[in-house]
């Protein structure tokens, strides 16, 4: 089980601000801000970025996410009403790295007409967080590391600092709330990915979007799919993780809330050819967050989820409902 003093720490974290995962209160917006609206909008393509925003930006901003949840952002094509989402924003977050390809020319639309449009996956990189390579792009999937998350946080509330200058100390303020909620993630994922037995320690997923959390957390991880869902899966290849998940005896591989689940279950069926159960150990979050108004539709759930999922499913120590009931229990 989490030891009792992280479990504490945890809790303490959490409890440093008064908001459980949102974003603080503060003054009225706009109060001393000539020229702006009481508030204002922000658009986020995805929801990971828009789960930032909220909770930096507080009361001050109405914040949207274009692609709700069990969307693959790789495949996504933008639809009339996105780009007049996108023209009546004040202020417009994307990831970048190629996350929104099909999405590139609409966004330097956006650019070109001088509209505030901040690419936070880029952002990331610039403050020295070292950026993993597949082919010609950058992985873009930074969320799946909490430490990278908590940079992102930093960048959004330095671009809306930038933007409403009237509020940056709120800004400020609601981002030293959430990154320590995100610390008490990143120990809770330390914990309980390290109780996973050393030789089990192998994440098979739908595509390779976990290389960030593997890096983070000592994970050896295998897609698939490449980085992006546009990439096929090869019959070779699944011949090649059905022989690797045989010899390495796991027990579990993984779907994804946002791709296919075919060529997971063909994993599963070809070791069951040969004579190796491994079961689906769940279905994990990987480029869109869980529903709006759960709690695995924000990105403290999101990673809570996953990580609590891939230990237990790999024979790991997790409690039963992951950080979200350890903290109820601790109240």
């Amino acid at each position: 089980m989490i030891p009792r003093a992280l479990a504490m720490l945890i809790v303490t974290l959490f409890a440093l601000g008064p908001s459980a995962c949102g974003g603080g209160g503060g003054a009225s917006a706009h109060d001393g801000q000539e020229g702006r609206a009481e508030t204002y909008k922000v658009v986020a393509t995805v929801g990971m970025i828009a789960d930032i925003a909220r909770n930096v930006a507080g009361e001050h901003a109405t914040v949207e996410s274009i692609m709700s949840e069990g969307i693959d952002p790789h495949l996504y094509k933008p639809t009339r009403s996105d780009v007049v989402r996108l023209d009546s924003a004040d202020v417009v977050f994307y990831n970048g790295l190629f996350l929104e390809g099909k999405m590139a020319e609409v966004l330097d639309k956006v650019r070109e007409r001088g509209k505030p449009i901040f690419a936070v996956g880029e952002l990331i990189g610039q403050r020295g967080y070292g950026l993993g390579e597949s082919g010609q792009h950058y992985d873009p999937h930074l969320w799946m590391d909490v430490q990278a998350w908590i940079l992102g946080v930093q960048a959004v509330a330095e671009s809306l600092a930038q933007f409403d200058p009237a509020h940056a100390d709120e800004y400020h303020s609601n981002e030293r709330e959430y990154v320590s909620k995100l610390l008490a993630l990143d120990a809770y994922a330390r914990q309980v990915i390290g109780s996973i037995p050393e030789s089990q320690r192998v994440l098979v997923t739908a595509h390779d979007a976990f290389a960030y959390m593997g890096r983070a957390y000592g994970l050896e991880v295998r897609g698939i799919q490449g980085i992006s869902t546009e990439s096929e899966a090869g019959l070779r290849h699944i011949n090649e993780l059905i022989d690797f998940l045989i010899a390495r005896r796991l027990p579990a591989v993984f779907v994804e809330s946002s791709v296919a689940d075919k060529n997971v279950r063909a994993l599963v069926e070809g070791a069951a050819a040969k004579g190796h159960e491994v079961r689906i150990g769940g279905s994990l979050f990987s480029d869109a967050m869980g529903a709006p108004g759960t709690y695995e539709g924000t990105y403290v759930g999101m990673i809570d989820h996953n990580v609590t999922i891939i230990a237990r499913a790999l024979g790991g120590d997790a409690p039963p409902r992951g950080l979200n009931g350890l903290l109820k229990a601790e109240q």
